[in-house]
């Protein structure tokens, strides 16, 4: 399957079937199937080729998510650029993938007139919503161009090429084949709840998990509802305007929507499934959302090199049989997808038995062909014949998968292995907390202590003392933190993960600046 196959099965079940939808205007399948061909052939125009690298930057846009299915039609490879991101690192993500042509929303046309002249492999350059001095509006290169049917045969399976979120040095760009988007599609289908034609709300970024997770939507003939920018009170509005029946948010959202005055009021009655993932969510949080949404909250856990479902909880096994909810499995990532291979792996290279710490390690066709023009970081993820993720977990004796850190976060305190995690979820029961990051900083006592920075509710006044015994209590004094610091606010990344490399750069120079003053 290419991507635009997606496009093309979902037409063949309802041309005039609403697509796309945003403000209450409808693509409808047909309408997306000829943009499509249009674009292609605009591309073709431009000196695009099968295997040519198409860059799309734009925010949630119906028509520059269309434009993904010309670049597939035209048998080039999407390149998905995050708005979001420092004029720096979009310069490098270009160069770095060989990037030929870039569709862009006028809203970044500053950013792309700033970084265009260090860029000579960049030939063509598009503006999708309106023309700019230095480049040409979509509409204007379509004009006169057929909307007849275009099948280009492919290079190779590459599909798209996903940056890397760059948190340890320079993004990568991981190759994803069409076979690996198969996989995570028919993985979706297999393992969440998908009755009817699903409406699917999409919130979160379209170029990172929100963006995928409409191929198996579109699929079934769905309905795509884009949201512009992260609202959660349009977010509220739209759900039983439309009828949603699936969406997917990150934590640090889901956070703040049971917080929200009008989820109590909002009929959710449609929902079949709400995704979480992208970072681990706290178990005490997760519950409070079964009993607020519903019983439709359904995980997932995967990375950019192995999309979305390396495992799975659906909906169903947050409960036990007899319908309580199961507080023991809360804390889980759920079971490893059906069509992947996963293991639990120690540095030799040797698996694991049940219930033994870690590095999570998978196999199968969900896993990337590699990491673009970086042969050396492609063999260092792939040791030992399987790909490793740079988490730390077990699988228990039911075969539920627990990540429990990622390896760069384990703290050694005393001598012992503290996960941060654990001690995040232990934070997380308290209830003047919203969002937590436990970080280790140089100690000439412990070698590293435990320390905890905390964003609390509006309106919330816990001490930091007083968090302290809370945790203790819980987890012991071992992995309690040693110091708590709260902020009004945490870094996050561009999809919502707490950023705990800056957090620790802020703290480790206020630590410097204290041991001078005191020298």
């Amino acid at each position: 399957m290419r991507l635009i196959d997606y496009l093309d099965k979902g037409a063949m079940q309802g041309a005039d079937a609403p697509c796309l939808t945003m403000d209450a205007k409808d693509l409808s399948y047909a309408q997306v199937q000829s943009l499509s061909n249009q674009v292609a052939r605009v591309l073709q125009g431009l000196g695009v080729t099968p295997g040519s690298k198409v860059a799309v930057l734009s925010g949630n846009d119906p028509v520059a998510f269309a434009c993904v299915f010309g670049i597939s039609r035209a048998a080039a490879v999407w390149c998905p650029v995050n708005p979001r991101n420092e004029a720096a690192e979009n310069r490098f993500v270009l160069d770095a993938f060989d990037c030929q042509c870039l569709l862009f929303h006028s809203a970044y046309a500053p950013l792309v007139e700033q970084i265009r002249s260090g860029l000579p492999k960049l030939t063509a350059l598009v503006c999708i919503d309106q023309a700019s001095s230095f480049a040409p509006s979509l509409s204007q290169c379509l004009e006169g161009i057929s909307d007849a049917p275009l099948d280009v045969p492919t290079a190779d399976d590459v599909a798209m090429i996903a940056g890397t979120g760059g948190t340890t040095g320079s993004p990568k760009g991981v190759m994803l084949s069409g076979q690996n988007l198969e996989s995570m599609s028919a993985l979706t289908l297999m393992g969440y709840p998908f009755n009817g034609r699903p409406v699917y709300l999409a919130l979160a970024p379209l170029t990172h998990a929100a963006g995928v997770l409409c191929l198996p939507v579109m699929a079934l003939g769905g309905r795509v509802v884009i949201m512009a920018k992260p609202d959660l009170t349009e977010f509220l509005r739209l759900i039983p305007l439309h009828r949603v029946t699936h969406t997917f948010l990150p934590p640090t959202l889901i956070y703040m929507l049971l917080q929200h005055e009008q989820l109590p009021t909002t009929d959710l009655s449609s929902l079949q499934c709400f995704w979480y993932g992208a970072a681990p969510i706290a178990a005490a949080r997760l519950e409070e959302a079964l009993q607020k949404i519903g019983p439709v909250m359904a995980q997932l856990f995967g990375q950019t090199e192995a999309p979305m479902m390396i495992s799975m909880m659906a909906p169903r096994d947050h409960f036990n049989a007899d319908g309580s909810v199961a507080r023991h499995r809360l804390t889980s990532a759920g079971r490893p997808g059906q069509l992947v291979r996963v293991g639990v792996m120690d540095k030799q290279g040797n698996l694991l038995p049940t219930g033994e710490n870690g590095e999570i390690v998978v196999r199968g066709t969900l896993v990337m062909l590699g990491y673009y023009k970086d042969p050396a970081a492609t063999q260092e993820a792939s040791r030992f014949g399987w790909h490793h993720t740079g988490d730390i977990g077990y699988i228990d004796a039911d075969g539920f998968l627990y990540i429990v850190d990622r390896a760069k976060d384990m703290i050694i305190s005393g001598g012992f292995n503290v996960y941060s995690a654990e001690v995040e979820q232990a934070l997380m029961q308290h209830p003047d907390v919203q969002d937590s990051a436990v970080i280790g900083l140089p100690d000439e006592k412990w070698g590293e202590r435990v320390v905890a920075v905390l964003q609390l509710h509006a309106g919330a006044s816990a001490q930091a003392e007083e968090i302290k015994a809370f945790v203790k209590a819980r987890i012991g004094s071992v992995k309690s933190p040693k110091q708590v610091e709260i902020w009004s606010d945490l870094p996050r990344s561009k999809v919502g993960k707490v950023l705990k490399k800056e957090i620790r750069a802020s703290m480790l120079a206020t630590q410097a600046e204290q041991e001078k003053e005191q020298s």
